[in-house]
């Protein structure tokens, strides 16, 4: 078989496949990447509360805005061309989906250098709205970390984004080799930095920027190869409006969402820094509360980066055969994957309510009492409403497949911003530390009502319009 055909199948196998098994080849390898994704945070964490501090964990929470600001703009490039990339395919006009991968990479390299730039000048600046109280002593660890990171900024920007574009032609399992060589370096980096050089939180950042470089270099190589369905040619480049628009607008849902998740981890660094400081009873009860919610915050991405994993898994399947009107096929893989992100999430939700003191003290074993008694009561109530959560996630996402990205952008506002930001500033006004706690669940229960009253809408329109199964 030659090569152009075989290319093509890689493809077109999504609207004929079996949805079980395109689900599972789809979903496996990018809930891998997504995990393998968050481990780069999550490891550093582990091994700076390990080897460094308490307070250097707390260091750690208040750069996170910034990294998952980062994130954002490469989810919005990259999982907008994704989108598009998938529906073209699924329309059979090759070209456009091969210039839309060249946009992305030019709108990658455009929002890393950025974003770099503007970091290092506003460096002092940025820190300073990122939640720490006067006196802390976590926001010098987040200085030096956050310096060394802002240097991979450019390769963690387009390596990510340009993950979700490899994906979308048919090889998904490329991404996840490039995302498990870099958490692998990682892994190995950090115990070397960190445990044995003895560099702190600097060995933390030096590990995460050259884990980032490898696997950048590695999802680069393979665009730039005969092997994939589009290539990389700069040269072929034809500059477009109307595509960056088109882009914009298929990934600006999980753009906001990021964003606000940023915009919402400053709100939370402030409050539990405010709150923290008088409710816990001690001199650093400011830095305590910062670290707890550093280590529930970990949990908390361990968990849904597998959902993030799964959507973004199941969106080439869901934009492929919505592209080719196999409207069958898009209500059979929708509530599949809705099957297996609740699974995740019930799982999850188990494992935190029965082990909340195990899980944290593998991230601090020698933590200090006050940290010990808040973190786990924390835990517990924050994730009560978890195995709502991957519905949730998967029905938003549902609007972008279809078409419609304001619905999705207004359903997960209403998640991550419309009802949480007004819970944690009046609940913090009213029951201090533990109402910012409670503030998550509480937002989550209203968003699940609303987003399920419009899913059950659309499911009832798709039903109407789908062919009989084959």
């Amino acid at each position: 078989m030659s090569s152009p055909i075989h290319k093509s199948d890689a493809a077109g196998r999504l609207g004929t496949d079996p949805l079980g098994r395109l689900l599972l080849r789809f979903s496996v390898p990018a809930i891998t990447g997504m995990v393998v994704n968050a481990l780069y945070n999550v490891v550093d964490r582990i091994f700076v509360g390990r080897g460094v501090s308490e307070a250097a964990l707390g260091g750690l929470a208040l750069v996170m805005p910034l990294m998952t600001f980062s994130m954002a703009f490469a989810m919005l490039f990259g999982a907008g061309s994704a989108t598009m990339i998938s529906l073209r395919l699924g329309q059979g006009r090759r070209d456009e989906a091969e210039n839309a991968l060249n946009h992305c990479i030019f709108l990658l390299l455009g929002i890393g250098i950025l974003f770099t730039v503007t970091g290092f000048v506003f460096l002092e600046g940025l820190l300073g709205l990122m939640g720490a109280q006067e006196g802390s002593q976590s926001i010098l660890y987040a200085r030096s970390y956050f310096r060394i990171i802002l240097i991979g900024t450019v390769f963690s920007t387009i390596g990510f984004g340009l993950s979700h574009c490899t994906r979308a032609q048919g090889f998904p399992g490329i991404t996840m080799i490039g995302m498990l060589i870099g958490a692998g370096l990682n892994i190995i980096l950090d115990y070397l930095f960190i445990m044995v050089l003895r560099w702190g939180v600097e060995g933390a950042a030096w590990a995460t920027v050259i884990s980032q470089f490898c696997s950048f270099m590695w999802i680069l190589s393979f665009g730039m190869s005969k092997k994939a369905v589009l290539h990389i040619k700069p040269s072929s480049f034809k500059p477009s409006f109307k595509i960056v628009t088109e882009i914009v607008s298929f990934g600006s849902p999980q753009f906001l969402m990021q964003s606000i998740m940023s915009g919402v981890q400053i709100l939370y660094n402030t409050s539990f820094g405010w709150y923290g400081a008088a409710a816990l009873g001690v001199a650093n009860g400011g830095d305590i509360a910062l670290s707890g919610v550093n280590i529930v915050n970990s949990i908390a991405m361990l968990i849904m980066m597998p959902i993030f994993g799964l959507n973004q898994g199941a969106q080439p399947i869901l934009g492929f055969n919505y592209g080719a009107r196999r409207y069958d096929r898009v209500l059979k893989a929708y509530l599949g994957a809705v099957a297996v992100a609740s699974s995740i999430c019930i799982l999850g939700f188990i494992l935190v309510q029965a082990f909340p003191l195990y899980i944290i003290r593998f991230f601090v074993p020698q933590g200090s009492d006050a940290l010990y008694s808040f973190t786990p009561w924390a835990m517990r109530v924050i994730f009560l409403t978890l195995p709502l959560n991957g519905f949730q996630i998967i029905s938003a996402n549902m609007f972008t497949v279809t078409g419609r990205p304001k619905i999705s952008i207004i359903l997960n506002l209403l998640r991550q911003f419309i009802i949480l930001i007004p819970c944690l500033i009046i609940f913090g006004r009213i029951w201090s530390l533990w109402g910012v706690v409670a503030a998550a669940p509480v937002a989550d229960g209203f968003s699940f009502i609303l987003v399920g009253f419009m899913i059950l809408r659309e499911l009832k329109k798709l039903r109407a319009v789908s062919e009989p199964a084959v």
